[in-house]
């Protein structure tokens, strides 16, 4: 069977990875020291709706555990893709698919730069958060956008991840347009984490605050301006979708709140900030996203250490 890498054990990667794990698939998490020790000890603990458990795997603190890995997840934030792919390439085993489950348009090519080799991206609509060293939490969602091929270095075929994600419970649709998925998912992004950070609000309560949804809706719209001048196609209803993240995932707080809570970096810079410099870049105003950016930017160096 694959053996599948998870490159970050943060709230995406070990709840893909714990899933797939929970399935029989053989998995290496590597990651921050208190979670590896965490899992190490006690296993990784999978919890939610479908009950609480915790599954037996093997983690790493070294990126070199990755070597003969056949499926390479990369979860790190955005902020950490290069120094990431940088020291991976020296352990991907021959033919290994790498796909970037990460926030943002841009990080798969990013990525392709440092290890010299294929990255496909994937597009992540799970909503997850760390409960504690070792503990994830799994709050709705779960499924995948991957590409519908990939490049004939890679070993895996497409229909071989579906297959193994299938293992696991999790869908995975195949798209002929992942970047323009990527898009609609960033449309998301842009419009809820940085208003869910600053309020300190999960979803479904933030779109009830007073000129919150409109001020969604405008981000969103500007959004979709640097798309189009970008001669991206965004696939789908953009903001039917926008409508749905309330309703699916209520209780939420986007990954930037939850970034501000712990005192860490966000990734905003790859999300409104994306749009702001892709927007002066093709002469698309921005305003409401520079405006939600500088925001977060400003919470960020009062949380940060």
């Amino acid at each position: 069977m694959t053996r599948v890498a998870v490159v970050g054990a943060g709230a995406v990667g070990c709840w893909y990875g714990g899933m797939l794990a929970r399935a029989g698939v053989p998995v290496t998490f590597i990651g921050r020291a208190v979670h590896v020790e965490a899992m190490r000890r006690a296993g990784l603990r999978l919890s939610g709706a479908a009950g609480d458990e915790s599954v037996a795997v093997e983690a790493s603190t070294e990126l070199a555990a990755v070597a003969g890995a056949g499926l390479v997840l990369v979860c790190v934030k955005s902020t950490d893709t290069e120094a990431t792919g940088a020291g991976l390439a020296a352990h991907l085993a021959p033919g290994a698919c790498v796909l970037s489950l990460q926030n943002g348009v841009d990080n798969a090519a990013r990525l392709q730069v440092r290890l010299g080799g294929p990255v496909a991206p994937a597009v992540v609509y799970v909503a997850t958060e760390m409960a504690g060293p070792g503990h994830v939490r799994h709050l709705g969602r779960g499924e995948l956008v991957i590409p519908a091929s990939l490049p004939a270095a890679v070993a895996l075929r497409p229909a071989d991840v579906v297959a193994l994600f299938a293992r696991a419970g999790i869908p995975v649709e195949l798209s002929d347009n992942v970047i323009g998925a990527l898009w609609a998912k960033l449309l998301l992004n842009c419009g809820y984490n940085a208003i869910s950070a600053i309020t300190d609000t999960p979803y479904g309560r933030m779109v009830t605050l007073p000129g919150i949804a409109r001020t969604v809706h405008d981000t969103v719209v500007e959004c979709l301006a640097v798309a189009a001048a970008a001669g991206v196609t965004v696939p789908g209803d953009a903001f039917a979708a926008v409508e749905r993240i309330a309703t699916s995932m209520p209780g939420q707080v986007s990954s930037t709140c939850q970034d501000l809570r712990r005192g860490k970096p966000t990734e905003i810079d790859h999300l409104n900030g994306f749009i702001v410099r892709e927007g002066e870049r093709l002469g698309v105003q921005t305003p409401l996203n520079r405006a939600l950016h500088a925001l977060v930017k400003a919470l960020e160096s009062k949380t940060v250490a």
